[in-house]
């Protein structure tokens, strides 16, 4: 069996000569933006089970028919037509259990008491954000607020006006 040919690193070009070159920095550039840059997210945050204190029949992500529930009793719809939501304050975002693919739980040791339900938004940032930080986009998005109780169960509760324009106003 012959012997593979000797490759000497003196023929190699240098990082700089690489770096140099056009076409592969603008290939490097297009991988790193397509990637999402810095960001990871290999390890998304777990998903978060919320009990709730009271139980409607039809939930978020519930077939009926060939329709797919987007909201429930104590939601509010948001007709988005593509715009972005924001975080009103830093927290955590977490995928719903049983729901992953269709709404993320919100909290914040800013409010403590509280809990966000968000339904609907397209491809959303996991993980710690922070105040201001895009949450993602979406068509028809559903705003649920859920307050502590004190067995340790979560009461949905009217979002309030105020706080739904802070996830929709861009810091």
């Amino acid at each position: 069996m012959p012997s593979p040919p000797s490759l000497l690193l003196s023929s190699l070009p240098s990082g700089a000569e690489l770096i140099g070159s056009q076409p592969l920095a603008l290939a490097l550039g297009w991988v790193l933006l397509l990637s999402g840059g810095c960001e990871s997210t290999l390890n998304p945050p777990p998903a978060r089970n919320v009990n709730l204190y009271q139980k409607w029949t039809l939930q978020p992500g519930d077939q009926l028919g060939s329709y797919r529930i987007q909201s429930g009793l104590g939601d509010v719809a948001v007709d988005l037509k593509g715009g972005k939501v924001f975080m009103p304050f830093d927290g955590e975002v977490q995928p719903a259990a049983g729901q992953e693919d269709l709404c993320v739980i919100i909290s914040s040791p800013d409010v403590p008491a509280y809990l966000f339900r968000l339904c609907g938004l397209k491809q959303p940032r996991l993980g710690s954000l922070a105040q201001g930080s895009s949450l993602g986009s979406g068509g028809v998005v559903a705003f649920a607020t859920l307050r502590r109780q004190a067995d340790g169960t979560w009461a949905m509760v009217e979002p309030s006006e105020k706080l739904i324009t802070q996830f929709l106003t861009a810091p």
